[in-house]
């Protein structure tokens, strides 16, 4: 399973999918070792391919972003050194969910053309327009794995106890890779229709690091790579959700040290950039994974990142069966699940509920009395007093 979701984390024309396994590689071993949390599997994420890649544009070249993401890294370990992790959790909640559903539905707008089987080069308008070739064995392979990860998902499933620990997204991968073999020998002129993924062969850990592509060291004053380092769309977004989600999943105690947490996520980036991967984040797919099937400690996460080592050496040719259409299906149903209409149903929910408070309750937050000397609230049942604050009481709220 973790080659294949490393894999499907960069299928862009400039993020391969050996930058993918080499993110997962450096996130398992490196990232592990640092971070406080036992559960959470570090590595590339779906949702941040339309991050990376928007990145990338921004200075124009992959060197480019390497150097700011080497810079991202230094400037999260510092954070984490001065202790400043713990303002990860101010931010809301509720622009986090905006975000991810932003990113999924951008997810789902670059990988329509890939399931559909269209050359490299074409986008979205282009088959909206009716101007790009489909594959029908690519439309074939893309809707099996998308039928294979609704039902995965669905309550059928999840009451088979022997099935529940198997992940989707495998399932879906491996029947793509059939169809590869299947048509090998059933059908040879119809693999020209179905894109697969391309992996360099490895004889040995020297040929490995022949691959990798440095960033651009002398352009650490350019601007645009400054304004790609400072913005915080890598793992400072995603972190909160992570930790709240693999809370409840599975509470720690004591709880990961917030500043720990950011320290490790600026070596293991500082690392991938120097490397030439993409940013390291929390994957919650991966760590929700890890913690059903009965993790205890850090060892399954060194042995995914082991497994991710071994797989890039010596299994390439493997992955190579593996269809681009599949890798596809598998970001759809991520994208439809970061942007779920639910999430917009619930917000307009919200939004109503607010709209219909009634008038006689729509009144300013803080009254002061006449004659009085303490601030007065509005409350549903009335007005209730509040104590005025005294200065050693504002003192201790911004300690």
């Amino acid at each position: 399973m973790s080659p294949c979701r490393c894999a499907s984390a960069s299928p862009s024309q400039r993020l391969t999918a050996f930058v993918g396994l080499l993110t997962g590689i450096i996130g398992g071993p490196v990232v592990t070792a640092l971070s406080p949390s036992r559960f959470a599997v570090s590595g590339p994420a779906a949702g941040l391919v339309t991050i990376v890649v928007a990145a990338i544009e921004s200075p124009g070249s992959f060197s480019l972003f390497l150097m700011a993401l080497v810079l991202a890294g230094v400037l999260q370990l510092l954070f984490g050194i001065l202790r400043a992790g713990r303002f990860i959790s101010l931010v809301p909640a509720s622009v986090i969910k905006g975000m991810l559903a932003a990113i999924g539905i951008l997810l789902i707008m670059q990988q329509i053309p890939v399931a559909l089987g269209t050359a490299e080069e074409t986008g979205l308008t282009e088959v909206v327009q009716g101007n790009a070739a489909f594959s029908v064995t690519a439309i074939a392979v893309g809707a099996g794995g998308l039928l294979v990860l609704w039902l995965w998902g669905s309550p059928l499933i999840r009451r088979v106890k022997s099935l529940r620990w198997i992940p989707g997204p495998l399932i879906a991968v491996l029947l793509g890779c059939v169809t590869t073999l299947l048509l090998t020998h059933f059908a040879p002129q119809q693999l020209a229709a179905l894109p697969r993924i391309t992996l360099p062969a490895f004889g040995s850990l020297g040929d490995l690091l022949g691959e990798l592509e440095s960033p651009a060291w002398s352009e650490w004053r350019n601007p645009s790579v400054w304004v790609v380092a400072v913005t915080p769309r890598w793992s400072p977004a995603s972190k909160p959700c992570s930790a709240e989600a693999l809370k409840k999943l599975r509470p720690q105690n004591p709880p990961p040290s917030p500043n720990r947490e950011m320290v490790a996520r600026g070596v293991g980036n500082l690392l991938s950039g120097v490397l030439g991967a993409m940013p390291i984040t929390a994957v919650i797919v991966r760590s929700s994974v890890n913690v059903s099937n009965g993790a205890q400690s850090k060892l399954s996460i060194f042995i995914h990142g082991v497994l991710l080592l071994i797989c890039g050496l010596w299994f390439s040719g493997l992955l190579t069966l593996i269809p681009l259409a599949s890798l596809a299906a598998v970001l759809l149903y991520t994208g439809y699940k970061l942007a779920t209409p639910r999430l917009f149903i619930e917000q307009f929910r919200r939004c109503g509920a607010v709209r219909s408070v009634p008038r006689h309750h729509r009144r300013d937050y803080r009254l002061r009395h006449a004659g009085g000397d303490r601030d007065w609230s509005c409350h549903p049942d009335g007005v209730q007093p509040l104590a005025q604050p005294s200065p050693l009481a504002a003192a201790g709220a911004l300690r």
